[in-house]
C-alpha cells in the first residue's frame, strides 16, 4: 500500500509539472504572437521613416542651396541616419544580403544579431582579432628570416614556409568571414578590403602547392620567397599602425555623430594628424614593394628560372592587390581632404558671423 501511494504521488507530481509546462508554453506563445504583431507595426513605421529620410536626402542633393545651409542640412540628415542605424531600430530595417561567401561556408543561416550589444561585441572582437594577427603577421616572417640566416645557412626548408602559408590561408579566410558577417550586421566596410582578402586567400592556397626548391643555388631560387617575407614584415608594421590610427579616428567620428558604433573605419573624418603623416608613406612604400615582388615573380617565370604556374598566379595577384590598395588609399585621402576643406569653410563662416555679430562690436 505504501508503495502504491508513493507511485500515485509521483504520477500526480509529474502530471502537475506537465500541466505547468503547457501553461508556460501557451503563455510564451501568446507573448511571442503579441510581440510579433507589435514588431510588425514598428517595422512599418521604421520603413516609412527610412523611406522619407532617403527622399529628403535625394531632394537636398538636387536643391540649389547655399553651401552653409547644405552643410548644416547634410549634417543633420547624417546624424538622423546614424541614429537609425546605430540604435535598436536598425534591427527592423532591411539588412544587406549574406552574399555567396557566407552561403558557401555557412549555408542558409541567418548571421544577423538582433541585439545591438551582440553586434558591438562582434565588432570589438574583430578589432581585437586584427590586433592579435598583426603581431603574428610581423612575428612569423621575422622568425623565418632569422632562422634562415642563423641556422638554415641561407636556405629555407619547405615545411616551415608551407606552415606559414597555411596560416595565411586561415587568417585571410577568417578575416573575410568576419567582415562579411559584420557587413550583414551594419558595419560600413569598403568592399575592396573583402575582395583583397579573397585575392590573398587564393594566393595563399596557390602558394601551398608551390614547390620550394633548395640547393644548389638556393638563394636565387628562393629570392621571391625572401622578398615576400620581407614584404610581410612591412605589412605587419603597417597593420599595427593602421589599427591604432583607425581606432582613434573611429572614436572621434562616433563622438561627432559621423559614424555608427558598428562601423569599421575607412573614409573621411577627423584623425590623428601625426600618425597619418607616418602611416601614408609606409602604405605607399608597402604597395610599391608589393607590386615589385609581383613583377619580380612574373619576370622569374618569363625568363624560365622558375617556370611553375604558381609563380605566375601569385605574381598577378600581388600586382592586382597592390593596384587596388593604391587606388583605395588615394580615394580615402581625397575624401579626407574634401572633408577637411569642408570643415575649414564651416569654421571660417562661423568666425565671420561672430565678427559681424553685434555682440562682438
Amino acid at each position: 500500500m505504501a508503495g502504491t501511494g508513493t507511485e500515485r504521488d509521483l504520477f500526480a507530481e509529474a502530471a502537475r509539472l506537465g500541466e505547468l509546462a503547457r501553461e508556460i508554453q501557451d503563455s510564451i506563445s501568446s507573448l511571442i504572437s503579441s510581440t510579433w504583431n507589435e514588431e510588425q507595426v514598428l517595422r512599418q513605421r521604421a520603413l516609412a521613416l527610412d523611406s522619407d529620410l532617403r527622399k529628403l536626402q535625394s531632394a537636398a542633393q538636387k536643391a540649389a542651396l547655399d553651401p552653409t545651409t547644405a552643410d548644416k542640412l547634410n549634417e543633420e540628415l547624417c546624424r538622423t541616419r546614424c541614429l537609425l542605424s546605430d540604435g535598436d531600430v536598425e534591427s527592423l530595417l532591411p539588412n544587406k544580403g549574406h552574399g555567396r561567401f557566407l552561403k558557401m561556408l555557412l549555408g542558409p543561416v541567418n548571421v544577423r544579431a538582433m541585439r545591438k550589444e551582440v553586434q558591438l561585441k562582434m565588432k570589438d572582437e574583430y578589432n581585437s582579432y586584427r590586433d592579435r594577427t598583426a603581431i603574428l603577421f610581423l612575428l612569423f616572417p621575422s622568425i623565418l628570416l632569422i632562422l634562415r640566416s642563423w641556422i638554415w645557412n641561407g636556405c629555407l626548408p619547405a615545411l616551415p614556409v608551407q606552415l606559414y602559408q597555411a596560416w595565411l590561408l586561415f587568417l585571410y579566410t577568417s578575416l573575410a568571414l568576419r567582415e562579411n558577417i559584420l557587413r550583414v550586421n551594419g558595419s560600413d566596410i569598403r568592399p575592396w578590403w573583402i575582395y583583397h582578402h579573397y585575392c590573398a586567400m587564393a594566393m595563399a592556397l596557390v602558394s601551398l602547392t608551390w614547390e620550394i626548391k633548395g640547393q644548389p643555388d638556393c638563394a636565387y631560387k628562393q629570392r621571391g620567397i625572401v622578398l615576400f617575407l620581407v614584404w610581410a614584415i612591412m605589412q605587419g608594421v603597417a597593420m599595427l599602425l593602421q589599427n591604432r590610427y583607425q581606432r582613434q579616428r573611429l572614436y572621434t567620428r562616433i563622438a561627432l555623430g559621423k559614424a555608427k558604433r558598428m562601423d569599421v573605419v575607412w573614409g573621411e573624418g577627423a584623425g590623428v594628424k601625426g600618425q597619418l603623416w607616418v602611416l601614408c608613406p609606409i602604405l605607399f612604400i608597402l604597395q610599391g614593394f608589393e607590386a615589385y615582388v609581383g613583377m619580380l615573380l612574373l619576370r622569374t617565370a618569363l625568363v624560365g628560372a622558375v617556370s611553375a604556374w604558381q609563380v605566375i598566379v601569385c605574381g598577378i595577384l600581388l600586382v592586382v592587390m597592390a593596384a587596388g590598395n593604391f587606388v583605395n588609399t588615394v580615394q580615402t585621402l581625397i575624401a579626407k581632404s574634401k572633408f577637411k576643406a569642408k570643415m575649414m569653410r564651416s569654421k571660417s563662416k562661423q568666425d565671420m558671423d561672430q565678427l559681424l555679430s553685434p555682440d562682438s562690436r
